[in-house]
């Protein structure tokens, strides 16, 4: 299940776990030695070249730098075609199922072959065509999860419509709606304390035909409380995790749940008739209130479908830095500036450390048929795994976390601790196995994946477990090696070849005696990686 949570990333500046971490100080290390070997570099070159660097890349991914900022934000905006679509279903103009579902389908493929198309018609470099194939690969995805989303919470919705009409049906033997929630309130007090009556006020904004609870404000909050009770009290006992709306935050800080208020709101009347003595009408009505839960926000509860349905809603959703979709998200009560800023400066500051990487120690060693095979592996190795973890701290640490802080997202677990040391072992910063790896360091495209495609193809399909799993990796390989072959313009399935091997290693790492040599199956893990890289590179590039 895909849950969020008021959440720090582990190279947060302000989390506290990792800054009572006491090898913290390696993390400050490694960028120091980062900057000396970059001043040195550029001191380097400077006496041999007389100037740090010769901008060669800047040149490349600055060419026709306006075009595709242009194409990049058409793509954007192609998205709010969302909402209106999502309006059709909610007022019932299209079902989603299957009608909406085809539409969706066609739509999104029809905007990936336009973007592909488009990128190939521009013969633009490298880093131009992957990052506007990266960038429509992403937007898919969220247009997927809205839609998607939206249009089984629209499936939902009827079928709560349905329920409820049984439920005023099966009430009918008790004398009516009303006399059958007067029951059930008797029976609940019954089982219980005795509570204060009273003959409530009905609001003045009241909608015509609504049903009001015969008991007081202080008998309405005490209902709640004993159904909020009873619910935390199922859940401990199921063992599962405290709700994300068990958690509030501050600004900054995590509030624990024993500081949240109880909410006062009178229980629905579909939780009252949980509690009738008829066990029809009570199981209708539990029936029912699992589904009006579906229906409502998982945080807060302050939404329900579908008012969420507005280009204000989806645009917020657009800035926030996650590829599913939720009515709400745990939110920050405001944004810090400094923050901000830090994120941005740090931004810079890296691009800078990885532009030198590449500029340097990549692009002149671009390997051709002519070199040697394992020279070209030595030379690249280091390069591309410094490379790599620069841009992925670019990427889940500074863009994510600034898009986060800008649109209140309080959840910033984007990654997990998949990066090891040997020092770091009891920190769990180990990834001992690929299928680890994989789940853990891009965790907005793997919630994605575990929601909308290997999930779904279980529940959609009646698949296995090991079939949805083939699923998951062989979309996921497809990805991979279409950006590989709109980079390189070569269609050759190296990296396609090299993810569908995963799931086999996946096995094989998973076999009893392997799985309890954790430090052999973090070595195996990072000669993979270091090996990786530059294997990709002299395959596409030579040959």
């Amino acid at each position: 299940m895909v849950t969020f949570a008021p959440r720090k990333s582990h190279f947060d500046i302000s989390n506290e776990h990792s800054g009572s971490n006491e090898f913290r100080g390696f993390f400050t290390l490694f960028w120091i030695s980062l900057f000396l070997f970059a001043v040195s570099t550029y001191v380097r070159s400077i006496e041999t070249n007389g100037y740090p660097l010769d901008f060669e890349f800047a040149s490349m991914f600055s060419q026709d730098a306006i075009t595709l900022a242009i194409s990049d934000a058409i793509l954007v905006l192609n998205t709010l075609l969302c909402v209106p679509f999502a309006k059709a279903i909610a007022k019932g103009w299209m079902r989603y199922y299957y009608t909406g579902l085809i539409l969706q389908h066609l739509w999104q493929c029809a905007v990936l072959a336009i973007a592909i198309t488009w990128t190939f018609n521009r013969q633009w470099p490298w880093v131009q065509s992957g990052f506007l194939t990266l960038h429509t690969l992403v937007m898919m995805m969220k247009m997927h999860s809205y839609l998607s989303t939206n249009g089984q919470l629209a499936a939902t919705h009827e079928q709560a419509e349905k329920v409820l009409a049984e439920l005023k049906e099966a009430t009918e033997a008790e004398g009516g709606w009303d006399a059958a929630l007067r029951k059930a309130e008797e029976e609940l007090i019954k089982t219980e304390a005795p509570i204060p009556q009273g003959t409530p006020d009905v609001p003045s904004d009241t909608p015509a035909g609504s049903t009001t609870s015969y008991v007081d404000a202080r008998t309405a909050v005490t209902l709640r409380q004993r159904l909020a009770a009873r619910a935390a009290a199922g859940a401990k006992a199921d063992g599962s995790a405290p709700a994300a709306s068990a958690v509030k935050t501050t600004g900054t800080r995590v509030l624990p749940p024993s500081a949240t208020a109880i909410p006062t709101h009178p229980p629905t009347p579909s939780e009252v008739l949980t509690h009738h003595p008829s066990e029809k009408i009570a199981s209708l009505a539990k029936a029912h209130v699992e589904l009006e839960r579906e229906l409502t926000g998982p945080v807060e509860g302050r939404v329900r479908w579908p008012a969420n349905v507005t280009v204000r809603d989806f645009a917020w959703y657009q800035l926030t830095p996650t590829l599913v979709y939720e009515l709400e998200y745990p939110r920050t009560e405001r944004i810090r500036p400094l923050y901000v800023f830090e994120k941005t400066a740090a931004f810079f500051g890296t691009f800078a450390l990885l532009y030198t990487i590449v500029e340097t120690f990549i692009i002149p060693l671009t390997p051709t048929k002519e070199q040697s095979f394992a020279r070209s592996l030595l030379d690249l190795a280091m390069p591309f795994m410094i490379s790599y973890l620069l841009l992925f701290y670019i990427i889940f640490e500074c863009i994510c976390n600034a898009f986060a802080e800008l649109s209140y997202f309080a959840d910033r677990q984007f990654y997990d601790d998949w990066v090891s040391s040997f020092l770091q072992l009891r920190f769990r910063w180990n990834s001992t196995s690929w299928d680890e790896f994989s789940r853990k360091w891009n965790r907005p495209v793997h919630t994605f994946l575990l929601r909308h495609v290997y999930a779904s193809t279980m529940s959609s399909y009646k698949l296995t477990r090991q079939s949805a799993m083939f699923v998951t990796f062989l979309l996921s390989a497809a990805a991979h090696e279409l950006v590989m072959a709109i980079v390189t313009k070569k269609i050759r399935f190296y990296l396609f070849a090299l993810q569908i091997a995963q799931i086999p290693l996946i096995a094989i790492g998973r076999i009893p005696a392997i799985r309890r040599n954790k430090l052999l199956g973090n070595i195996v893990f990072w000669l993979g990686l270091y090996a990786g890289f530059p294997l990709l590179c002299v395959a596409y590039c030579a040959y």
